[in-house]
């Protein structure tokens, strides 16, 4: 029996090297983050951290699934900037007026999305350019909504999602008789990783376990051996479009309610739309479609960002972290290129 465990971690660990890598980069990295810095191992580090990574997070899951199928959003940063600016209009009521507006963020980023599917899938029309077009729509709606930066969120949802657990349960009232036994333990935990955990569990982890995620993998992989095996080309390009802008849409929710006001910020688009970009490939997700997944991607935005926390702690000249996290980018995409040059027969990079 040990022998068969050990047998079958080797064969997991020889189809998920890259990822193992990865996890294991991102800890050493941040374990030497934390002990440098002056509070340590604390709740209110990890609190910070996890506030900062969220949204880029979420980014990198959107741009994972047009990634899977060999193509790239370049709209995930305005989708995002747009669902910002319009929570900063409708999350400041209370009960079920701060649920529908909620719905109505989560509704108007997966129909930014389904909008990019349909552009692509009946227009015809190659996944970078659509998007480079849509995502130009999308910015001049956000700024529509924001002509300068503003708005209000509900003070609550912002103490209760960009803190830990424990203040959570006391906003929402969960613990009105004195707090649990039992919540102690994990009552330090951010709000923020928590909630990005449980959108990987019940959003990503069920796709790529369905008929349509097997599908998006198929088309990265072969679109003319997926088309001949009978898969539903069309309904798998849409649902990734569309899952895309739920993830972004999620991404811009958040990022309002931690600023509490929304910001339609070009640059600032553009630039998590290029990280959102270099997470995916550091994460693993080929460039090329057909292999990574969104879980890698996660751990490339902790990479990313844990490198910024580092130049914070060590107090490394700020003019360099642009210059030092540009150079990152552009590595890893040309990492992820690199498969490019491994490809002998050349008609397979227009499959």
């Amino acid at each position: 029996m040990e022998h068969k465990n050990s047998s079958g971690f080797s064969i997991w660990f020889r189809q998920n090297t890259g990822f193992a890598v990865i996890v294991a980069l991102f800890s050493v990295v941040y374990f030497l983050y934390h002990m440098a810095h002056p509070k340590g191992f604390s709740s209110q580090v990890l609190i910070q951290n996890s506030n900062e990574v969220f949204a880029l997070a979420t980014l990198a899951m959107a741009q994972t699934v047009p990634v899977l199928m060999g193509g790239l959003d370049l709209s995930v940063g305005a989708v995002m900037t747009l669902v910002d600016c319009l929570a900063s209009h409708v999350l400041e009521g209370t009960g079920w007026s701060l649920f529908w507006g909620i719905l109505l963020c989560l509704a108007a980023g997966t129909l930014a999305g389904l909008f990019n599917g349909i552009i692509v899938v009946y227009g015809r029309i190659q996944p970078i350019i659509a998007t480079l077009a849509t995502g130009a729509i999308y910015m001049g709606l956000a700024l529509f909504l924001r002509p300068i930066p503003g708005g209000k969120i509900n003070e609550d949802v912002n103490w209760a999602m960009t803190n830990a657990l424990a203040d959570f349960a006391e906003t929402v009232g969960i613990f009105d008789d004195g707090k649990a036994a039992w919540f102690q333990p994990i009552a330090g935990i951010p709000s923020a990783l928590v909630l990005l955990i449980l959108v990987a569990l019940i959003i990503w982890v069920p796709f790529r376990r369905s008929v349509t995620g097997r599908t998006v993998y198929a088309i990265g992989s072969s679109e003319g051996a997926a088309f001949m095996s009978g898969l539903n080309i069309q309904r798998g390009k849409l649902a990734a479009f569309t899952l895309a802008g739920l993830f972004a849409g999620i991404g811009g929710i958040f990022m309002a309610i931690q600023t509490s006001s929304g910001n339609a910020d070009i640059p600032m688009a553009g630039g998590y739309t290029l990280s959102s970009i270099a997470s995916v490939v550091i994460g693993g997700t080929s460039l090329l479609g057909g292999t990574g997944g969104a879980i890698g991607s996660i751990f490339g935005t902790l990479i990313l960002k844990v490198i910024s926390f580092n130049f914070r702690v060590f107090d490394i000249a700020p003019l360099l972290q642009p210059l030092f996290e540009g150079l990152v980018l552009l590595a890893a995409v040309s990492l992820g290129a690199l498969s490019i040059l491994r490809v002998k027969n050349q008609l397979e990079l227009f499959r």
